[in-house]
């Protein structure tokens, strides 16, 4: 397998980018991911969602979203400990919003 480029995730980003709506949205990763992987993906975020609402340990993150413990401890690593903080972006701006 080939790794992806810079130049593949930049081309990847700016199509994300022209997204207008959730319909969209939904219909583009409909046709660029496999139901598994649209599977993987939205259990990750959830994971995320309910580790920023607080109140839940990972096992019951675990059962709630069907991820693994593992998952959920690398979803926590990545929300308060690596520096892209791509999932603290968009948590905080889905605050912002329904402020």
């Amino acid at each position: 397998m080939t790794e992806v480029t810079v130049t593949d995730l930049d081309a990847l980003s700016e199509a994300l980018l022209r997204l207008k709506a959730p319909e969209e949205a939904e219909r583009f990763l409909r046709d660029l991911l496999t139901p598994g992987e649209i599977k993987t993906i939205s259990e990750r975020w959830r994971v995320a969602c309910l580790l920023d609402q607080g109140g839940h340990s990972y096992r019951e993150i675990s059962e709630l979203t069907g991820a693994s413990t593992t998952t959920v401890t690398r979803v926590s690593r990545f929300l308060s400990q690596e520096p892209h903080q791509g999932y603290r972006l968009i948590l905080d701006r889905l605050k912002e919003q329904s402020s």
